[in-house]
This record gives C-alpha cells, structure tokens and sequence, in this order.
C-alpha cells in the first residue's frame, strides 16, 4: 500500500465538486505492477461511480490488480449496480479504501462483500482528509439535514458595508473568483430579502469552467421582494424558493408563482425557524446551504446554530462608521464566554485578502 496512490484518488474525486450533489466525492485509482493502470471518479450524480469509471479507463487488464477508492464501494442497487460486484467481477486482487460509508444501506456491506469473495480489504487510509472532502455528504447522509455555511466580505475594521449600504466591492477579483467556486460546491445559495433590496443580486455562478447554479432560497417574512429584482427576471432558469409568512399577500404569490418562483409558507414566531426550515430542505434533498447575508439573516443563523462552516474574507481596507453594517447582526451573544468557537482553522490568500475557514464547534 503506497499513499500517493490514495493522494491521487482524492485529487480525482475533487474533480466531482458542484455535480455529485447529494452523492457523495469518490475517486478511484487501479494500480497493477507498481504503476497505474486505470483513474476514474464519480461525475455526475445519476452517472457511473468513480471505480466503473476506472475500469472503463484501465489501458491493460485489470486482474490482479489494486485498487485505491476513496470511498466504501457500494453493496446495493441504485441509479446503477453495485460497484463491489464490479470490482470482484474484475479480479481485483486488493482493495484499500478510505473511509467507510455511512449510509446505512452500504456501511460495511461492501467490505464484507469482498472479503467473502477473496478481496484483501484495507480501510482507514487518509481517512480524515477524506471526511474533509466530504463533509457535506457526511452530513447529509447521517441527518438528512443540509450542510450549512456562512460567508461573508469584511473590511479589516469589521464593516460588510458603508453606512449609505455600498459594497461593492469590499474584496478583490481572486477572492470573488473564489466565491463563485463554492457556488458551485453548495446546492444552494441563500439570502435575506434585505440583500435583494439593498444590491439586486443574481445569485449565479460565473466562472470560466463549467460549473452550475445553486437553488436560490430568499428568507422573505412580509414578501417584500420586488418583482423586477434579478432573482426573479431569471428564476424561468434558476430554480428559485422564497421562504415566507403563513400570511403573505396572495395577490404577490399569484405574480411570484407566474414567474416559476417556488413558496415555501412558515410560521413567524416572529421570525422563521431556521432549525425547522433546515429539516424542510432536507426533505427536499438539498444538502448544503451557503449563507451569503445579511447581517441580519447571519445573526438568526449563528443564534439559531444551524452552520457548519465559516468563510470569512478579510479586506486591507477600512472605512468605520457606527452606522455601517457589521457581518453578524441581530441581538448577539451576551457573554463573551458563550461566544461561538471555530476550530479546523485555515487560511487563505487571495492576494492582499485574507479568508478564514472554519469549522462551528457544537
């Protein structure tokens, strides 16, 4: 067993982000005679897992061979058939894996199944770069809750904002660049009405590879979203949710509904119940939220300990003002020593920008 072999699956499995979801990230690597005879990884949700693709690649025959996967093969009939019967109907010889899966249909059973057909079965190898890589998986498949993170833009004195409400643009190009890059990973993107309001975003991803646009999910009480904003003009070919009141104007709902926009009505206690909205997200298979403001929807989601994950930039610029916006409102913590920890520190540098990922400790 070599480490650089599993290095590479991982590497490959990457190459999945933004087109699995809610499957998860699995790479595969076929390795006969100390060289690799065969890559694969899973592409497209629906489509053929990461080691059929591997064997679909294989320049020489695959018996006897070793194969290095990321992720636990499965054991169960899907979108497509087991990928551990493939592996022992190819006379692999070894398997090292991973990580195990724990989706209950799969956790162990495909170990099991190729140890009972003579497979040498390895696991636990770079396990935790891999749980890393598939966090949002993990977390899916073991909740059914979506994996949720915060990010935001700050300026090196804490402001999100200027007290007249512009930002654009508090980061430079690399870092934007690297947003529309986790818009891609996340199935879904969302936003307070205010940020509708205040900046008329598009919500998209741009990016010079091929990538896809999240669901767009607006937290909008009273329906105050204006019918020209962007999120609507273009939600014939985004899909698009507005969260609101039990209450709202039917007369608004008619015209939001015209415009393929989809509703989903909760009650305010007085405000929505983030914890409650996540369940329902889930029932709907979306797996991962990226909360992109405001301050205040920030504030709800920290209170309410619904996210995951931080991403937090950090600009060389100020501009003070106790009437400019700070990244996380609402009514706070009281007591520093309740404050929300991070932990799983990284940091980032898109030139003179900063970006801080974490993890919520809970």
């Amino acid at each position: 067993m070599e480490l650089k072999y599993m290095e590479r699956a991982i590497e490959l499995a990457n190459k999945g982000k933004g087109f699995v979801n809610p499957n998860p990230l699995v790479g595969a690597v076929i390795v006969k005679d100390g060289k690799i005879i065969g890559e694969g990884y899973h592409e497209c949700f629906g489509h053929a897992h990461a080691e059929v693709n591997a064997f679909l690649n294989a320049t020489e025959d695959v018996t006897g061979a070793d194969m290095y996967v990321t992720l636990e093969p499965c054991s169960h009939y899907g979108k497509t058939p087991p990928c551990a019967l493939k592996i022992i109907e190819k006379k692999i010889k070894r398997v090292f894996i991973s990580q195990l899966d724990p989706n209950p249909l799969v956790n162990s059973k495909g170990v099991k199944l190729l140890e009972d057909a003579g497979v040498t079965v390895e696991s636990g190898i770079l396990e935790n770069e891999t749980k890393a890589q598939n966090e949002i998986f993990l977390k899916y498949i073991q909740t059914k809750k979506p994996f949720v993170a915060m990010k935001y833009a700050m300026t090196l004195d804490g402001k999100i904002a200027t007290k007249t409400r512009d930002s654009k643009w508090i980061t430079n190009e690399k870092s934007r660049k690297f947003v529309h890059d986790l818009r891609n990973q996340y199935m879904s993107i969302m936003v307070g009405v205010g940020t509708i309001i205040a900046d008329n975003p598009s919500l998209d991803t741009r990016r010079d590879e091929v990538s896809r646009n999240p669901i767009r999910i607006v937290i909008d009480p009273k329906l105050e979203i204006p019918l020209d904003s962007k999120v609507i003009k273009t939600a014939k070919n985004i899909r698009t949710i507005i969260v609101t009141g039990q209450n709202a104007d039917l007369e608004i709902i008619e015209k939001l509904r015209e415009s393929n926009i989809e509703l989903i009505f909760k009650e305010l206690n007085p405000n929505i119940d983030l914890n409650d909205l996540m369940d329902d997200l889930g029932e709907m298979k979306i797996d991962s939220v990226l909360i992109e403001g405001g301050s205040y929807l920030h504030g709800q989601a920290l209170l309410s300990k619904i996210i995951d994950k931080a991403y937090v930039f950090i600009a060389p610029k100020m501009v003070g003002g106790k009437d400019a916006l700070t990244p996380v409102g609402g009514n706070g913590i009281e007591d520093m020593k309740d404050a929300i920890s991070l932990s799983q520190i990284k940091y980032h540098y898109f030139d003179e920008d900063i970006m801080i990922e974490g993890n919520f400790t809970k």
